[in-house]
């Protein structure tokens, strides 16, 4: 399948005209190590959005209470249509009454390195269990995405021994875009 393919619903859902997000037609430059994204977006419900690319779009999930650097946190991760990569730069305010209507910032972003067996990412979402280690500004580390036996969902969960005492989740109202220092307030009073 195809870019246009896997992009078909994030498209159909939306008028680019009135929301602002990118279209996927412009082509993002590409480094060596896929990139992943984590971004605060204050829609109907407040959330975080995780994603990974694989291949040509960037995999997606709603994350509810966010992802954490605590290995006993698990967090729900719901997925979503796939975005298109230049997604990973987008923040701003997508109009009311708009699909996902609402403010988006970029809480964090890097590059990840998948891990597990040479079979490879895809076919690791695939089967519902994949394994990768972050290098962003603010996630590091080794973390995994886990499908519930017979469902949609996923958890993501930050691997390792013991409780942690990394970070939590930050508070999303307080929390501050890696790109532009600005909270979701000050990018909503900015629009």
């Amino acid at each position: 399948m195809d870019e246009r393919e896997r992009l078909g619903d994030y498209r159909a859902k939306r008028e680019f005209d009135r929301t602002g997000e990118p279209s996927g037609d412009r082509a993002p430059a590409r480094g060596a190590r896929p990139r992943f994204v984590v971004q605060i977006h204050d829609a109907s419900t407040l959330h975080f959005d995780f994603r990974l690319q694989v291949g040509d779009v960037l995999k997606s999930w709603s994350v509810p209470r966010g992802p954490s650097a605590r290995p006993k946190d698990k967090r729900l991760a719901v997925p979503t249509e796939d975005h298109p990569l230049d997604y990973e730069d987008f923040e701003g305010v997508i109009a009311q009454g708009e699909y996902g209507g609402g403010t988006v910032i970029v809480w964090d972003h890097g590059t990840y390195e998948p891990l597990g067996p040479d079979a490879g990412f895809e076919d690791g979402l695939r089967r519902g269990h994949v394994s990768f280690r972050l290098h962003g500004a603010k996630l590091r580390g080794t973390y995994a995405l886990t499908r519930f036996k017979g469902e949609d969902d996923w958890l993501l969960v930050k691997a390792g021994g013991g409780t942690g005492h990394g970070p939590g989740t930050p508070n999303p109202r307080r929390a501050r875009s890696v790109r532009t220092g600005r909270t979701l307030a000050q990018v909503a009073a900015g629009a």
